[in-house]
């Protein structure tokens, strides 16, 4: 009896040690399967925000790069005039007027700087785009007038109605008035994306900048420029929106 109990006590020891180390692995697994998953979890989390800052400072990388640096060759101040190619028609985008038809500052230095570049014989033709959707709104007869006080003849002035903003006017410039290597008149702030609207529609354009004024709310429209290239690029690249068309009207012979 003693030998089969000692025995027994063997056996229950020896199960007991199988039970405590399969508990011990069970409990190691558990340990090592939580691990993972927690290891998996900071990786999603991790993810989670990498992925979208990486995008947010790619997005405003390239936003910066276009904005000043991209297009800087194809950019022309007033102290570069003799440097400029010259090219056959100038695009001057409208800019607003007030309601006793006074210009904007930004209006009136781009048809000043337009109206430089016709008398130093850089261009032949100005091409006036703005917006005339009310009757009482008419950008381009407005910049007309203006450059008619200036000297500068009728037959030289073209105008485009329909002008509303930036894609339209290069557009219309493209497929309406059919033109090829063009001039655009405008502000540094603006001159980027003008470039890389009308270079996405087909033109060949380089710019001169308008900046004669200290104009009270430039870091206003530096800023607003942030929202309105990414809408150029969704415009050239997915949307292809249509304005306003009719029927060619060539300016070129």
């Amino acid at each position: 009896m003693p030998e089969r109990v000692a025995g027994l006590r063997i056996q229950s020891h020896s199960m007991a040690s199988k039970q405590s180390a399969s508990r011990q692995s069970r409990n190691a697994a558990s340990r090592e399967s939580r691990g993972a998953r927690r290891l998996a979890g900071r990786r999603l989390r991790f993810a989670a925000l990498a992925i979208p800052t990486l995008a947010a400072l790619a997005l405003a990388g390239w936003t910066l790069w276009t904005l000043t640096g991209r297009y800087q060759e194809r950019i022309f101040g007033p102290l570069e005039l003799d440097d400029l190619p010259p090219r056959p028609v100038a695009l001057v985008f409208g800019a607003g007027y007030w309601s006793d038809g006074s210009l904007s500052d930004v209006l009136r230095d781009r048809l000043d700087a337009a109206i430089e570049l016709y008398r130093a014989g850089r261009i032949e033709k100005l091409l006036f785009s703005g917006d005339n959707r009310f009757a009482e709104y008419n950008e381009p007869a407005r910049m007309e007038e203006y450059a008619r006080s200036q000297g500068v003849p009728a037959g030289a002035i073209v105008l485009d109605y329909a002008g509303r903003r930036t894609y339209d006017s290069c557009y219309r410039a493209r497929h309406i008035f059919q033109l090829g290597a063009v001039i655009l008149v405008t502000q540094r702030y603006h001159a980027a994306r003008a470039i890389a609207t009308c270079q996405g529609l087909g033109l060949e354009p380089i710019a001169y900048t308008a900046d004669r004024t200290p104009y009270v709310h430039i870091r206003g429209y530096w800023l607003r420029e942030i929202p309105a290239l990414w809408n150029a690029w969704w415009d050239l690249t997915i949307a292809h929106p249509t304005p306003i068309l009719g029927d060619p009207l060539p300016i070129q012979d």
